[in-house]
């Protein structure tokens, strides 16, 4: 591999310039005035380097991205989003490997280089999504980690908890759940369902929350209980948690700290007009916060662009964050709260890390989500994809 010299960069949490050497696909070094004999040289001054981004929660089995426009279907509510899917994905051939091929080459040209994705596990798909994943994936240099998930119900719909079985020990890392009560009603058994498979299989364990109020606390209660005992802080996350945003403030510090103690990460989408989670509270008590896009251009709504900058923006900006500081701490879920997630080594911008680099025409890490301008460069791996 041919050795990079990027000259006189801003590299994230650096207080000035300074070059960043890649050598063998990692960061050799990074300081001022590198010697860049036998080195490609790339000119960035005083453009931010940031980390590869990282995208902690989204669909994309189901994504029509890159195929014609499908007008949206469905109504406001759960069930109607969730029997929209399931009555159109076979007329529109979803899972498509193309679709999902195109979406990922847009993640990449935009700077993403992991992705945590949650695959529809039921009867009637079986695992056919995993399979289109997997295919799509293998041809992308975007780094893909499956979440086997129960879109449709897990013990409302009989053979679904077989079939994320199956999937986990054909590979996939994760295992999914879906709101407890609300869909299965039944929180207990299907907590023991899950939290079982990820203990069986050594698999991370990702639940979608969308019950809101006290019956989503409690919940979250149930989860970081069973995380605490079983000894899982550091697999376990919550998506959604939209309770958050319906309690009050001594619940929500209770909870807090719960998920801080127990290890318990939090992702956030901050989609529509849902709660998001307080996450500078989240952060202040050590939560891991990630963040990621939700649905993609699919039969649950139109939007999303694949940018992960963009989507720190929302995060940002549904917050009410104004200050540079706490714009960051959006940018943070992004990049480092993902990497923390998926449990990735070798993360960052220091020696050693991996060289997962992107480089953003502004001079600053607020500006950027704000501003979330185009990439001028993408490298994954210490090789150049775009620039």
């Amino acid at each position: 591999m041919t050795d990079v010299l990027l000259r006189g960069g801003l590299p994230w949490g650096l207080s000035a310039p300074a070059d960043i050497l890649v050598r063998d696909g990692l960061i050799h070094s990074v300081g001022q005035g590198i010697d860049a004999q036998g080195s490609l040289v790339v000119d960035i001054a005083g453009q931010l380097v940031l980390p590869g981004l990282v995208e902690g929660h989204c669909h994309l089995d189901k994504t029509l991205y890159g195929g014609p426009w499908v007008p949206h279907s469905a109504d406001d509510t759960l069930a109607g989003r969730i029997g929209n899917d399931l009555g159109r994905r076979a007329e529109l051939g979803v899972p498509s490997v193309e679709r999902i091929g195109a979406l990922l080459t847009r993640m990449s040209e935009a700077g993403t280089t992991h992705v945590r994705t949650h695959t529809d596990i039921d009867p009637l798909v079986g695992l056919r999504g995993v399979e289109a994943v997997r295919e799509a994936a293998a041809r992308s240099p975007v780094e893909v980690r499956q979440v086997a998930f129960p879109q449709h119900g897990l013990l409302t719909n009989p053979g679904t908890a077989e079939l994320l079985e199956e999937a986990l020990k054909s590979g996939v890392e994760a295992v999914g759940g879906l709101d407890p009560a609300g869909i299965d009603r039944d929180p207990v058994r299907h907590l023991d369902v899950i939290f079982g498979l990820a203990e069986r299989y050594g698999a991370h364990l990702d639940i979608h929350l969308h019950d809101g109020g006290s019956l989503g606390g409690w919940e979250l209660e149930l989860i970081i209980e069973r995380t605490r005992v079983l000894g899982l802080g550091g697999r376990v996350a919550v998506s959604h948690a939209y309770a958050f945003g319906q309690l009050d403030e001594a619940y929500q510090h209770r909870l807090i700290q719960g998920l801080a103690e127990a290890g318990v990460a939090v992702v956030t989408g901050a989609v529509y007009s849902f709660p998001v989670p307080p996450v500078k509270r989240l952060r202040a008590a050590g939560v891991t916060v990630a963040c990621g896009h939700d649905g993609i251009r699919d039969l649950w709504g139109p939007y999303g662009s694949g940018d992960m900058l963009e989507r720190a923006m929302h995060v940002a900006y549904r917050s009410t964050f104004r200050g540079d500081e706490d714009i960051e701490l959006a940018l943070e879920a992004a990049t480092y709260g993902g990497a923390r997630l998926l449990g990735l080594e070798g993360y960052g911008l220091a020696a050693g890390d991996r060289a997962d680099l992107v480089v953003v025409p502004c001079g600053g890490a607020a500006e950027a989500v704000v501003v979330h301008p185009g990439r001028s460069l993408v490298m994954k791996d210490g090789v150049v994809l775009h620039n």
